[in-house]
């Protein structure tokens, strides 16, 4: 038996952690979305909505107040409700995944488990679907949740890392989900 922990493993371990980073800052930051040039207001003025906060940014001096009142009631909008609950739901299973993968793999065994392997993998790829859902369901719904009228939107930078994060997080969940592959080729 060789040392050697399997490419497949070593590919899972790293994309996996590198996504639940990514996943973690979108959740928290409030940048889902950016709404400027809002009428009745500077036009520097930029409101940051994310999945908890909203933030108004005065971006010539970078004046910043978070914590704004959702007068036009953005946070009731079902997308933004589902991300509430699936968003820490899929951070908490990445890092089940995360252990269940480090007890599979065990790199100073002389050989990995494969089976545990292949179940944090498979758990891993639910974390990112459950991530990837609410990012793609808001990219979907980005112009039909409240704003005042008039004003411009676009796609803020949570919303990208969050959705990328998802990727990841599903690409290193089959990487790892390989491992049934060599469990069932050993029997």
């Amino acid at each position: 038996p060789s040392m050697r922990t399997p490419t497949a493993m070593i590919v899972g371990l790293v994309l996996c952690p590198c996504g639940l980073l990514l996943t973690l800052t979108g959740t928290l930051a409030p940048k889902w979305r950016q709404v400027s040039l809002v009428p009745d207001q500077p036009m520097d003025v930029v409101w940051e909505q994310g999945i908890w906060d909203i933030c108004r940014e005065r971006q010539s001096t970078h004046d910043r107040l978070c914590g704004q009142v959702d007068e036009l009631g953005y946070f009731e909008q079902v997308p933004v409700r589902v991300a509430q609950g699936l968003m820490p739901s899929s951070l908490v299973l990445t890092l089940v995944g995360l252990v269940v993968a480090a007890l599979g793999v065990r790199c100073w065994q002389p050989e990995p488990r494969h089976a545990v392997a292949g179940v944090a993998g498979l758990v891993l790829l639910l974390s990112g679907l459950m991530s990837l859902v609410p990012s793609s369901w808001y990219t979907q719904e980005l112009w039909a949740l409240p704003a005042p009228s008039g004003s411009t939107l676009s796609v803020g930078y949570s919303l990208v890392l969050s959705y990328l994060g998802s990727c990841l997080e599903i690409l290193g969940g089959l990487a790892l989900a390989l491992s049934f592959h060599q469990c069932c080729k050993e029997r």
